[in-house]
This record gives structure tokens, sequence and C-alpha cells, in this order.
């Protein structure tokens, strides 16, 4: 017992210094002292709460889905046609998949950020404020590669409660946060902690990893509610947890509020999420590639490639380039790169800090979409071609954009797939760039129709997938 008191005194001092700035006001709030009295550490979060609470919501999101009852040997179309039909096996079932999750009220008139993964494929979708009332939700638009969505309700002209945004960038390690949220279902529940870490990179949740790590208790169900600061301000949504058993186990990531309102601005604004392009790649600097750069530690993008006429290319980035810094912001890796990228205000400049030839050097960085050049002529592959079923197009920086590519690479790529059809069977996927076809080079959509046109003895398809060049020989 004596231990765990130990243990337990670096928290109380940590939450009562806090918690006395919170009490006194902004003319003390950059003052970090120890705690002077008893009064002093029994302060309560109480008051903090009651004004953030009534800003997050409950989500609940319902969806229909068709499977087949039966053995799975059924579902094969040779099977079904001489038992299926008559005997009921692989006859088409409903079945409804029920979601929970939370969500924050960013504007009055009843805007809602939750995360995608809450809301993805839902027929219906319902709010439920704090104090119990229930709303029919839009979909205003989802971000699959921030895990973040925009809801809208209608309060019938009342002002809801809101929560203003803070700048992520100001957080510190160590700050105290509180996580708001509705985990397991159980109702609103709030958690206490503090920043764990910043800047996580390498968590596998979506393609524009940056997150917040906190201690905060977060379970199932807390996904798309508010992390908070002392100010009760919003500092991120909370996403993910790392668990071993399904829960808490002081390992959870928020969404920084910058991305939230990268992501809000471009859905509730224009309608479609359009971010900043830079174009150009590369990868982390490690310590042998800092050690021959002369760099003092490893930390930047190596830049491989830079894309003709690209923002990157016009501001005078060039191959061995190491760039550090955005907006005076560090850039540790490729991830942290796209982030900042991502972040920045459309139409604006950024001062892009880089490292070339033994010096530092700031260039001007131009905050544009990625160009829809070529066309994409989408188009789907019908006939008796190994490719029917797939929906292929001419890839473009925004097309890359959307996929969620690392980098551009001209070409025809396969952006969908229908069930069931050759190209799906067959095993090709979204996101493969067509070579070749029958020996022809595929350069465009229209040189992959004359490829598929008609009927041959054999089809040979090369494709290239995540770096690999793949081929498919099959008979006509």
């Amino acid at each position: 017992m004596r231990r765990q008191g130990v243990l337990l005194r670096p928290f109380a001092a940590a939450l009562a210094i806090t918690l006395v700035c919170w009490a006194f006001g902004p003319a003390i709030a950059d003052v970090r002292d120890v705690p002077r009295s008893r009064q002093q550490i029994q302060l309560s979060f109480a008051p903090l709460v009651e004004t953030a609470a009534p800003a997050v919501v409950n989500i609940y999101s319902r969806r229909t889905v068709r499977t087949r009852g039966g053995p799975r040997l059924f579902d094969d179309p040779f099977f079904r046609r001489f038992f299926g039909e008559e005997f009921g096996f692989g006859r088409p079932r409903q079945r409804v998949q029920n979601a929970l999750g939370s969500g924050v009220i960013v504007d009055p008139d009843g805007i809602v950020i939750t995360n995608h993964h809450v809301i993805a494929g839902a027929d219906q979708i319902t709010v439920v404020l704090a104090d119990r009332r229930e709303f029919d939700a839009q979909l205003v638009g989802s971000d699959e590669r921030t895990d973040l969505a925009v809801l809208r309700i209608d309060p019938g002209g009342e002002a809801l409660s809101t929560l203003a945004f803070r700048d992520s960038d100001d957080l510190a390690v160590g700050d105290l946060v509180l996580a708001i949220g509705n985990p397991f279902g159980v109702g609103q529940t709030v958690t206490g902690g503090i920043v764990s870490a910043l800047a996580r990179t390498n968590v596998g949740i979506g393609d524009l990893n940056f997150f917040i790590q906190t201690d905060a208790a977060i379970n199932p169900g807390n996904s798309g509610g508010a992390l908070i600061d002392m100010d009760g301000r919003l500092i991120g949504i909370n996403t993910a947890i790392y668990s071993r058993s399904g829960g808490s186990m002081g390992i959870g990531f928020a969404v920084p509020s910058n991305m939230v309102r990268s992501v809000l601005a471009g859905l509730t604004e224009g309608g479609r999420l359009v971010r900043p392009w830079l174009g150009a790649w590369g990868q982390a600097v490690t310590a042998d590639i800092a050690t021959s750069l002369g760099l003092d530690r490893p930390a930047g993008v190596l830049v491989n490639e830079v894309y003709p006429d690209s923002p990157a290319a016009r501001a005078g980035v060039v191959v061995g380039d190491v760039l550090r810094a955005v907006n005076e912001r560090p850039v540790d890796d490729p991830d942290a790169l796209d982030y900042r990228v991502a972040t920045l205000p459309l139409g604006e400049s950024a001062t892009l800090t880089l490292w070339r030839r033994g010096r530092e050097q700031s260039v001007s960085l131009s905050a544009e979409p990625p160009p829809e050049d070529p066309p994409r002529d989408v188009t789907r592959i019908g006939g008796r071609a190994p490719l029917a079923g797939a929906t292929i197009a001419n890839m473009s920086p925004a097309l890359a954009d959307e996929l969620g590519l690392d980098r551009f690479a001209p070409g025809v790529v396969i952006i969908g797939l229908r069930r069931g059809t050759p190209a799906a069977r067959f095993g090709f996927r979204p996101g493969d760039t067509l070579r070749e076809i029958n020996g022809q080079a595929i350069g465009a959509v229209a040189d992959a129709r004359r490829a598929l046109d008609g009927v041959r003895p054999e089809w040979r398809v090369v494709i290239d997938r995540d770096g690999e060049t793949l081929s498919l020989v099959v008979g006509g």
C-alpha cells in the first residue's frame, strides 16, 4: 500500500498544478509549481466536465447486409444451379448489424464529427445527446484515410452546446487530458490521463498517421469521442486503442484537432475533401544517412523523386534534399511530412525547411490541390476477358491522392471490382496498375479497351502491385 501511494504522488501533484492554473485563470496558466495546500489537491474536474460533456454525443448506426445461408459449397453458381434454389441453399438472407460510438458537436447548428469506422456503410444513423434526446443524422461526408466523418442533425433552431478547437501543435507530453465518450454502450463516461506521446506515425490506422497518444482509458464505443484539455477545448478525436484483450491497456490514440479542422472544412465548405499535394517522395533518414549527409540526428525525409511541375518542383526541391520542417514544425519521417502538408490551407504558402549540401535552407511552398491530369476516363470492363468486372481509370495525382497511394506513377489503375466476376476470381485488386495485355503496353484506358476487345485463345496480363510485377496467363 505504501508503494502504491508513492507511485500516485507524481500524478496527484501534476493534477493539482493544472487545476490551480484552471481555477485561477490565464494570468498564471504558464506557472508550474507543486501544490501548497490540501485545498489545491482536492480541486475537481467536475466544473470542466459539466461544461464540455453536453457537446459529446452517442452515435448508433445500423446497416443491413445480405448473406447466403447454408454451406459455403453452395455459393458456387454450379452447385446452386442444381441444388441451391430448390432446397433453399444459398438463398440470400438479410442481417442487421449495429454499431455504437461517440461524436462531438462542433457547430451549434448541428454539425457532428465522429470516426469513419463508426458509420461506414450505415443505412441509418442516430445521434443521442447527453440529455437523451435523439436525432436522425445525415452523413455530410466521410474520409477513410483519416478515419473521420461529418454528420448533420436538425436541432429545430436550438443552438447546441459545442466544443471549441485548440491548436494540437501546442500540446506537450505530460499535459493533462480528459476523454469523453460512450464505452461499451454503458452511457457517457469521462476518464482522465496525460498526453503520453505526440506524432505517433507507425500505428497502422489509416494512411495519414500522426496521432496523439494518451493513457486516458479509451474502450470500444469511445471511438469518435472527445479528447479535451484543461480549458475544455477539443484537442483530438479518440480513434483507436492498442489492446490484447479488447479493453483499455493505457495506450489510446486520437486524431489531432488540426487534422479534424482540415477535414471538417473540406467536407462542409467544399462538399468534397481536397488536400494539398507536395509532389515529392522519399524515405526516412536513418542513422547511416544522417552521418553521410552531416546531419546532427536521424530525422527528416530524404527526397528520392520529384514530380515535374509539382509544388515541390516549383519550390526548388531536388532529389537528394532532406526535408526537415514545414512552417518550422519538425518532420521526422514520411508520415509526418504527409500530415504537415495535408493540414496546410489550400491557396496559402508554407515555409519548407530542407538540408542541402551541408547547410539548411528555406523555400516557399504553395499549397495546391493535386491536378486531374490526365482525365480519369473511368471504364468498366465487360466481355469474357479476365479483367471483366473491373473498373479502370487513368492515374493522375488527384486520383493517387484519393486512393492513398504513397507516390504517383502514371498508367491505368483498377479502382473497383464487382464480386463474382472474372476479375475478382482471378485475384485482381483495386490499386493494381496495368502494364501489359497480350504484349501491348498499357499507358491509358484507351489502350486497355483496344487490348481487351474481342475473344482471344489466351490472355496474358501483367500488373504492378505494391512495387512487384505479377503476370497472369489464362485460356480464352
